[in-house]
Order: C-alpha cells, then structure tokens, then sequence
C-alpha cells in the first residue's frame, strides 16, 4: 500500500482579532472574530499528518510581521512567514537588509486584492519587487480574477522574482464567471518563475451549498496550467472555517490528488513548498 504523503501547509493565519485592524471580517464570518494563535492550530496538524506550515500576514503591518516571525521562532511547526513591509518605503533596502538576520521570514504580501488593478503596476511598487529578489525573498500575489491581467503585466517586469499566486487568483466558483479567470491563469501560468496555491477557493463557493463538482472544475484548471511542478496546497486556516473545516479541507485536496502518480502528489502536497520558500523542515 501506497504511504500517506505527509504535508506542508503553505498558507495559513494567525492573529489576536482587532475590530479596526481586522475590519475585513465582516458581520456574516462571525466565527473569525476571535484570537487565532498556533494552540488552536496545532491539534490538527497530527491528524492530518502537517509537519509545517508557512504562516502569512494578516495586517499590514510591519508589527504583524514580527508577531508572526516570534510566534515561528516559539513553535517550531511554523517552518516559514510571509510579512508585510512597505514596498514603496525609500529605505526599502535597509528594511530588507534587517530583516536577513531572521532565516524564518521567507518573503512578504501585499493585499492587492484591495487595491486598483493599476496600484500594482506603479513604478516604486515593481522597484519594491524588484529589491524582493535581490535578497531572495519570495512574493505571495493576493488578488481577485480582475486583477489577473494587470499581474501579468507585473510579473513580465519580474522575471528573477520566485511569485506565487494565492487562492489561485480567487475564482468567483459561486457565480460560476470563470471564462476570463481560466484565460488569465493560462497566461499568468506561462511565466515560469509563477506558481499557485492550491488554497482558498472553498470560501470562494457558495459556504453552505458548495459541490465538490465545483471546486475541480478550477482545480482541474490549474493543474492544466501549472502541472504538479508549480503548485502547493494551504489550508487558509482560519478563513476556510467559513465553509470547510481543516480536515474537511485537506480530505477534498488528498482526494483530488489521489489518481496522480506518487512523484506528483509529492510534489504537490510537500516539496513544491519546501523547495519555493527554502523551508527547513528538520527545524525543531
């Protein structure tokens, strides 16, 4: 019998809940409306057979990036972060140059997803992305499907920058408009230094009626268009408990992957992440 393929979470969130900071969960995701921190996440890891995770920014804050680098540097399951930092910031480099000295910090996000499609072609952005690579910081790319043609502007600028695409760029799964979202990926996927999360796309369907049906449909796209070789999974935890729990999550995603070959599943659900983000798994 074939071994169970351990994981790596690529994507998931910790926060103590502030109304202001955190004022995009709304009224209807009452249940995030409280701290998450690694003792609410750790029962899980066992049973679902996680030996890491990457934790991503939650707040734009350079605050927020040292609360999740110490909560790393406290529980050793936390094998990377994703910050904040102000890409625009004129002392950019020096920032960056700081933050070297904490191996755990693996690259940083923007909440694009929030911004005009036009904020991230803005010159001192790209110039921040650009700086990125230097140091060897990878990028996590947040955005909605109206975003897609403008990052495949972006990342033409970005050729040495490792990027990947969160939530696989957030299909709208519950309206079923994925036309134009499966032609961009296509495009977007044809710049190798590009890959996806396969992550955060249950809370993109309808949270109390979504099909499996649904979900890989999309899947199945971006497995056309990036191959095993570009894509890791994440839980999105918390978030995801909107529409799936931790467990539910992972069922769906082992049970996609299942007819795949071994060498693939492997790829996908551990050393996809671990090569993208230069994790240490034998951090103890």
């Amino acid at each position: 019998m074939e071994e169970r393929i351990s994981l790596i979470d690529s994507h998931q969130h910790f926060w103590f809940h502030d109304p202001e900071i955190h004022s995009w969960i709304t009224d209807e995701m009452e249940l995030l409306k409280r701290d998450f921190l690694p003792s609410d996440l750790q029962p899980f890891l066992t049973a679902e057979q996680v030996i890491g995770t990457v934790a991503v920014q939650a707040n734009q804050s350079e605050l927020d990036t040292k609360f999740l680098v110490d909560l790393a540097l406290q529980n050793p399951f936390i094998k990377g972060v994703v910050g904040w930092v102000d890409l625009m910031h004129p002392d950019l480099r020096k920032k960056l140059d700081q933050y070297q000295s904490f191996s755990v910090l693996k690259g940083f996000r923007h909440i694009l997803q929030s911004e005009s499609p036009e904020y991230m072609l803005q010159p001192p952005f790209i110039r921040g992305l650009q700086l990125l690579s230097d140091f060897g910081y990878t990028y996590d790319l947040l955005i909605y499907p109206m975003h897609l043609k403008s990052a495949v502007q972006l990342v033409k600028q970005l050729p040495n920058l490792k990027i990947v695409l969160d939530h696989m760029g957030k299909p709208d799964i519950k309206n079923q408009l994925l036309s134009e979202w499966k032609s961009d990926i296509s495009i977007l996927s044809s710049f190798p230094q590009v890959h996806c999360k396969i992550s955060g796309i249950v809370t993109e369907a309808d949270w109390d009626n979504w099909q499996y049906s649904e979900l890989t449909s999309c899947l199945d796209h971006v497995v056309e268009s990036f191959e095993s070789s570009r894509l890791m999974v994440g839980s999105d935890w918390p978030v995801c408990q909107l529409a799936a729990t931790y467990q539910e999550w992972f069922s769906i995603v082992r049970k996609y992957v299942e007819p795949f070959s071994y060498a693939e599943k492997k790829a996908i659900l551990q050393d996809n992440a671990i090569k993208f983000y230069g994790l240490d798994v034998s951090r103890e």
